[in-house]
């Protein structure tokens, strides 16, 4: 009787091992090509302060995300780089400096997984850049932003499934971005970034 159990259990632990060595793990890292598509629209008239409308650069970055599946369809993904440079132009004078922005997201993501190797995904969060080289000089005076922006994050993209660990991913993001643009301390407008990302890459999932 002992030995049935002892091999009934054996059996169990067994099975259980192979279901969990199949299963999916929740952990997911992504890489991507992503190019950052300012919006540049301003609150306020700059004109007045005799440089012109004040826009961002397009540029493209490197990207890295984390993901954290809860189950199949909920994730939470934390997207991240290194600070980039953006460079600050006028209408008026042409590039005026630059300052560096460090723009971390967290998204909450419903996944799609009844389409075989194709899984689409959309994303809702919010985004947090920090703002770490924040003045320049020019011939007007020292130019300065904000210390920090906070707003909402939208997401929507998809993975392609090449095996058990490897995939292919498109992502596209909204976010929320504006800080309030100062010559000489005193506040000329606010600059409305805005930027919509669109991006390809590779994940892995182990």
């Amino acid at each position: 009787m002992h030995k049935k159990i002892v091999v009934s259990a054996i059996a169990a632990i067994a099975a259980l091992s192979a279901g969990l060595a199949h299963a999916e793990s929740p952990w997911m890292v992504r890489a991507r090509a992503v190019n950052l598509d300012w919006d540049n629209k301003n609150a306020d008239n700059l004109q007045n302060a005799g440089v012109g409308d004040v826009s961002a650069k397009k540029r493209w970055i490197p990207e890295v995300d984390i993901s954290y599946f809860f189950t199949p369809n909920i994730a939470a993904e934390l997207v991240l780089t290194y600070p980039q440079d953006v460079d600050i132009q006028t209408s008026a004078l042409g590039k005026i400096g630059k300052v560096q922005a460090l723009p971390p997201s967290l998204l909450v993501q419903y996944h799609f997984t009844e389409l075989g190797a194709f899984k689409p995904y959309v994303g809702l969060g919010v985004n947090y850049t920090i703002f770490t080289k924040k003045s320049f000089d020019t011939a007007l005076g020292t130019v300065s932003v904000d210390r920090a922006s906070f707003g909402f994050a939208a997401q929507v993209g998809a993975d392609y499934k090449l095996d058990k660990n490897w995939s292919l991913n498109v992502d596209a993001k909204y976010i929320q971005m504006d800080t309030d643009v100062k010559l000489g301390g005193s506040k000329i407008g606010k600059l409305d970034l805005n930027p919509v990302t669109w991006g390809v890459g590779v994940g892995y999932r182990f």
